[in-house]
């Protein structure tokens, strides 16, 4: 393959999800009502929470946050994939690849950051209900969601910058409906063995947050044991099951995507579990 002109910003062929057959064109009407779902739930959802005053606490703070993130989240992918197929088109252009790529990984880096923190405010709600309004005020909530967002736009911003500027081999074309990372890597030129080490060691501190849920969970697993009310458990239960649920779909969806080695992949295998966390995941959170 040759290599491209590092100089040259033209634009990548993207393959798209969907053919010209009746089933793609059913299969592509699906996605759409699930786009509309997950945009109307997660749009209501944070006026709900900005419009009731009872709802202005940490722990509502928080999950406005991760219903943002889900918005933007869907944005940054289906519309696009939406255009091309509607209009016939199989391109991105170079920028909007590299502006795309950003934010699909700040919003899951974010999402993943955040997660591990709300789960310390289900720790605080459930182990120490007494000190809750001292250990989680709303500067707690707001420096937590500060960190989720700052933390990784940074790492976003520097992998993104680093990766688009590597030679990348012609043709320039993407087997994916959007420009995700393991896809990108595979049209790079000359030897990237450095640069996929950083990534994997990147991919591995996954699971520091996962071994933080983990902590606070066995936690609240042991005081919802020794709880005497059936009602305050079943209560404790509810609110812990359903984080569980986000967190299990949000990071299995993560690691099946991004810590399998290459040779395993499949490009059918990458687009099915990006549809799960890009489109579904986002919508069964509501």
């Amino acid at each position: 393959m040759r290599q491209r002109n590092q100089t040259s910003l033209a634009d990548f062929i993207i393959e798209g999800l969907f053919d010209d057959s009746f089933l793609h064109l059913l299969l592509f009407i699906l996605i759409m009502v699930l786009f509309l779902i997950s945009v109307s739930g997660n749009t209501l959802t944070i006026l709900l929470i900005c419009a009731d005053p009872r709802l202005h606490t940490p722990m509502y703070f928080l999950l406005s946050q991760l219903f943002l993130m889900d918005l933007m989240f869907v944005f940054t992918t289906i519309p696009k994939m939406a255009t091309n197929y509607l209009f016939g088109k199989k391109s991105i252009s170079f920028v909007g690849c590299a502006i795309q790529h950003f934010f699909y990984l700040s919003l899951g880096g974010a999402e993943c950051l955040l997660l591990s923190l709300t789960s310390y405010d289900h720790y605080v709600a459930i182990c120490h209900p007494l000190r809750y309004t001292v250990l989680m005020n709303r500067k707690v909530g707001l420096m937590m969601a500060v960190m989720s967002w700052l933390g990784a736009s940074i790492e976003s911003l520097i992998h993104t910058v680093f990766l688009m500027h590597l030679p990348f081999c012609e043709p320039q074309k993407i087997y994916h409906f959007y420009c995700e990372f393991p896809t990108i890597v595979k049209l790079l030129c000359g030897d990237v063995t450095v640069y996929e080490t950083v990534v994997l060691i990147s991919s591995v501190l996954l699971l520091l947050p996962i071994f933080l849920i983990s902590t606070s969970y066995v936690f609240i697993l042991h005081s919802v044991i020794q709880m005497h009310s059936d009602g305050g458990k079943r209560n404790a239960f509810g609110t812990s099951s359903s984080h569980l649920t986000v967190v299990s779909l949000l990071f299995d969806a993560c690691i099946f995507s991004y810590m399998r080695p290459r040779s395993q992949r499949t490009p059918l295998q990458d687009k099915i579990g990006s549809v799960f966390y890009s489109i579904i995941t986002p919508t069964l959170n509501l």
